[in-house]
């Protein structure tokens, strides 16, 4: 069983879109946010899709390596402690198979040391952001992230069942 949080709600119209990147739809980056806390993985992917951003939410790693395999994502954003597939080892993997992949992870637990520790001795440099975070200092970190983001469409793989990915 995973701890209670206590989170300060702050409405969509509240969060500061200053020094934010909002992309119009038809141009916005690919962000796969994978989190086995359903209700931080979703109110994420409606904050970033309400900034503009095209969203697609896994709650495991095993998904969101489906999903990556059917829709290339230009960014990564994963809780680190998870069941399974760690938010670290998906990092890893994607960014062996999807080179230009930028990564956020994300924990509210002291082990997230040793395993970005872990990965950093193999060789892998990832950012790693404390919960809870304020919907604004989110958003300014995913559009620095972004900011040297090829503006090349993101391409999208063919699969006849994508559609099942995005909702598990």
């Amino acid at each position: 069983m995973s701890p209670k949080f206590s989170f300060p709600v702050v409405p969509l119209e509240e969060v500061a879109k200053e020094d934010i990147v909002v992309l119009p739809v038809k141009d916005a980056p690919v962000i796969l946010i994978v989190d086995d806390e359903k209700v931080i993985a979703d109110t994420l992917s409606i904050i970033l899709t309400h900034a503009g951003f095209i969203t697609v939410t896994a709650y495991n790693g095993e998904t969101a390596l489906r999903i990556a395999n059917a829709i290339t994502p230009a960014l990564l954003i994963s809780d680190v402690v998870m069941p399974g597939i760690t938010g670290v080892e998906l990092a890893i993997m994607l960014t062996q198979s999807i080179p230009n992949l930028k990564v956020l992870l994300f924990s509210g637990q002291a082990s997230t040391v040793d395993l970005l520790e872990k990965a950093r001795h193999g060789g892998h440099y990832f950012t790693a952001l404390t919960k809870p975070i304020h919907p604004t200092d989110m958003l300014k970190r995913i559009s620095e992230c972004l900011a040297f983001q090829n503006s090349a469409p993101i391409p999208i793989r063919q699969s006849s069942d994508t559609a099942s990915y995005v909702t598990n």
